[in-house]
């Protein structure tokens, strides 16, 4: 008898141990899919009237098209470096500015950084980025010469520095994440090109870059929301419907046709680093009639659309922040 019960205290001392062994490794796993799984509940809400706010200083005569170079982008950049500063953006560099200088023009790029609240991944970086130049004053037309650029690119900058508010105000990514507005995009993508070069030169371990390219405007009878150029060239698109749980990204053939995914800011990135460096768009060349044109102007764009489109990535890059594994890659060419 006495052997018995030795036998079965035996017994249930390992089938306790076993058993807080699983516990414990039960517990793990649900913390590690806690952290990327609990995207429904993040506070999705868009102010519309400062998305509005924004899009309409930043596209207003005052500002005179932001031509590089130009007061007109001057005041533009101490607009975001404010909202930046207010959110608690770390600048990259010593400031929030990138200085260059093209053909005799001086120009800068704002980079703000969030970064990320892990002790690894936060040496991985995620760039959300649009220009924020335009071409200035133009020939006038009835009277009109100031090229607002409101769609292109004032909604895409927009776009970014909500972004920046949201994930200060969630703060809670993993990898550390760069927003990044350009200058000189019109003048032949100097200003990705220059911080392009620079990043590369720091070594900066890039996971993916993002950019928002003219989305002030719906595009009709699409299943997605906006098109991503480069569509093919990786698992970008795929990947991120599967984060957002909707169709957010699709493929327009005439980006591929006209070649956007090079004549963006995204591409000096995608040369430079070899990983995926994609634009989102909603511009799809029958949707709007104002493009480098002085009736480029805030009056003409959609804000619930905007709205729905900042409120749409959000998801999705909150994922692409915290999944364990570089997941999103370049397919094989």
């Amino acid at each position: 008898m006495r052997k018995t019960i030795t036998k079965l205290c035996w017994l249930f001392a390992l089938a306790l141990l076993i058993s807080c062994g699983n516990s414990k490794k039960t517990k793990t796993t649900s913390k590690a899919e806690a952290a990327v799984t609990k995207t429904e509940n993040l506070n999705l809400e868009i102010n519309k009237n400062e998305v509005a706010d924004l899009l309409q200083y930043l596209s207003s005569n005052e500002l005179e098209g932001r031509a590089t170079g130009s007061e007109g982008i001057e005041k533009a950049a101490q607009k975001i470096e404010g909202i930046f500063k207010e959110n608690n953006l770390k600048p990259y560099f010593e400031t929030y500015r990138h200085n260059f200088e093209t053909e005799g023009v001086e120009g800068f790029n704002i980079v703000g950084v969030l970064p990320g609240n892990d002790p690894q991944l936060k040496e991985e970086f995620i760039i959300l980025g649009a220009h924020y130049d335009h071409i200035g004053i133009q020939d006038p037309i009835d009277g009109d010469s100031i090229a607002n650029g409101a769609n292109d690119n004032a909604a895409g900058t927009v776009a970014v520095v909500e972004m920046a508010k949201k994930f200060a105000a969630i703060d809670d990514n993993k990898r550390s994440i760069m927003f990044v507005l350009f200058s000189a995009e019109e003048l032949g993508l100097v200003g990705a090109k220059k911080l392009a070069k620079r990043l590369k030169a720091d070594d900066l371990d890039l996971y993916t870059l993002f950019n928002f390219e003219m989305i002030g405007v719906p595009m009709a009878n699409k299943d997605y929301i906006g098109y991503l150029t480069g569509y093919e060239n990786s698992n970008f698109a795929e990947k991120f419907n599967e984060y957002s749980e909707e169709k957010v990204l699709g493929f327009l053939p005439q980006a591929k046709e006209y070649q956007l995914f090079k004549r963006s800011d995204n591409y000096p990135f995608y040369e430079a680093f070899k990983v995926p460096a994609q634009s989102i768009s909603t511009f799809d060349f029958t949707n709007y009639n104002y493009y480098h044109h002085v009736a480029d102007e805030a009056e003409k764009l959609d804000i619930p659309h905007m709205v729905k489109v900042i409120k749409s990535v959000i998801p999705g890059i909150y994922k692409m922040a915290n999944t364990p594994e570089k997941e999103i890659r370049m397919n094989e060419q």
